[in-house]
């Protein structure tokens, strides 16, 4: 068995408001922002502020406020799709930063929305196999530096944000049995074209491909067709039915499609977080800052975690408090 044991997070100091944004963008009013995506302010991460150094930040807050002795983690998962460098990976820098144990694997896995689902997935295995004790999973994105500066949908959208997710033997919640799902088929309707080995970055600051792209309405048909059928299945492979779920988070995408979700599924207002307002999606930090908050103040016995986005990817898993 393994437990998620404690969560620590980060959220950068800059903070960008509708006000500022409808000052930008006239025709893009504040309140119009707030009621199509539920977002009021997002936070970004500075000029010279990069992924390792907020993952460095979430880390040491997991270890300052729990007591962590950094000598007993012997694992580091870090989810990016914001790396420092193409190599190494950015896990290695966090390591050293942070002064982990030389003996502590450290690796980098490339997801997005579905990252904490895919990463809890592989530290449970970790633990579970009894191969690790302890599991660092970290979570640490910069999409507002893939964003160009005149693209007013996601600017309005996407917020930075680091978490750091402790996976041990023992803990408050044991993470149970997880559904995953892939269809690469719609890798180019949420993509960063250029910047890597395929397509180098071009000088032209204009050029699109130079970020990020998102085709929101067929982001809104996979999810749509793909995320009913998940939770029903990771609810039967976990022995519940809807009800004994108390609470359900979803990946904060905007608040749009998380009440369609929600509609569609049939679940209760009040077991679904929605905990988006003041952060914006932080693609794989949705999940595990509305999880800490939702633990600081509601009753939780048996929660469903589901992530769905860039790849196609897609993942679910229940935790239940012991």
């Amino acid at each position: 068995m393994a437990f998620i044991k404690n969560i620590s997070t980060y959220i950068p100091e800059n903070v960008i408001s509708n006000e500022e944004i409808s000052m930008k963008f006239p025709d893009w009013d504040s309140d119009k922002i707030l009621d199509k995506i539920g977002i009021r302010n997002r936070n970004i991460t500075g000029e010279k502020e990069f992924t390792s150094d907020i993952a460095v930040k979430a880390l040491n807050n997991l270890i300052e406020e729990h007591g962590i002795d950094k000598a007993e983690i012997d694992y580091l998962i870090l989810c990016t799709q914001s790396p420092d460098y193409y190599l190494p990976a950015t896990a290695c820098i966090v390591q050293s930063e942070v002064g982990l144990n030389t003996n502590c694997g450290a690796i980098d896995i490339n997801q997005g929305c579905s990252g904490y689902i895919y990463g809890l997935s592989l530290a449970n295995a970790l633990v579970d196999s009894k191969m690790m004790k302890n599991v660092v999973l970290i979570t640490a994105e910069t999409y507002s530096k893939h964003i160009h500066a005149n693209d007013k949908g996601n600017i309005s959208l996407f917020g930075d944000a680091a978490t750091a997710t402790l996976i041990s033997a023992d803990g408050n919640f044991e993470i149970l049995k997880f559904s995953l799902g892939t269809d690469g088929k719609g890798a180019n309707n949420l993509i960063v074209k250029n910047g890597a080995t395929r397509n180098k970055k071009t000088d032209n600051q204009e050029d699109m491909d130079n970020y990020l792209h998102m085709n929101g309405p067929k982001i809104f048909d996979f999810t749509s067709k793909a995320i009913p059928g998940l939770v029903a299945e990771n609810l039967k492979i976990n022995g519940f039915e809807k009800a004994d779920i108390d609470t359900y988070i979803f990946h904060q995408a905007n608040t749009f499609m998380l009440d369609f979700l929600r509609k569609r599924i049939n679940i209760p207002t009040e077991n679904f977080v929605v905990d988006m307002l003041d952060y914006g999606n932080t693609v794989s930090s949705t999940i595990p800052i509305a999880l800490k908050n939702s633990l600081e103040s509601r009753q939780l016995q048996n929660i469903m975690l589901v992530g769905f986005g860039v790849g196609y990817s897609w993942g679910a898993v229940c935790l239940s408090k012991k």
